[in-house]
């Protein structure tokens, strides 16, 4: 896990792709923290991709980790209400007070994703999976 919020990370900007219908949706992403051992990614519930990812919790996220590496992580997004998670992600990322004024916003939602699969791709071949 701690290799994925790694490289997620570093990369600053990653890419989260979902299902909207029968047609595939990315948008870039900046946000993750650890907590309690899981990966956690933000977005308010304003937003198309927690409307998609509530009709469709399939998630996969894509981000480039060296100049010809990526990693590609793919599960299940859960949505969890724990306002101490929320503060967490306020403390990690002091940024969302801009967005979203405090972790009690009813527009703040946390998700967090479980079934991970993530793998290190180089041109068309996979390098490794990861264990998570």
């Amino acid at each position: 896990m701690e290799e994925l919020l790694k490289m997620l990370t570093d990369a600053s900007v990653f890419y989260v792709a979902t299902v909207d219908g029968d047609k595939p949706k990315v948008r870039p992403f900046g946000f993750v923290m650890n907590y309690n051992g899981k990966l956690y990614f933000c977005t308010g519930n304003h937003k198309n991709v927690y409307r998609q990812l509530n009709a469709n919790p399939a998630v996969e996220i894509c981000a480039m980790i060296s100049k010809d590496e990526w990693v590609r992580i793919s599960g299940r997004a859960v949505f969890d209400e724990n306002i101490e998670a929320k503060k967490q992600a306020f403390a990690v990322a002091p940024s969302l007070a801009a967005i979203y004024g405090s972790p009690e916003s009813p527009n703040f939602e946390l998700f967090y994703i479980t079934n991970i699969e993530a793998s290190v791709l180089k041109i068309d071949k996979e390098i490794r999976k990861l264990q998570v």
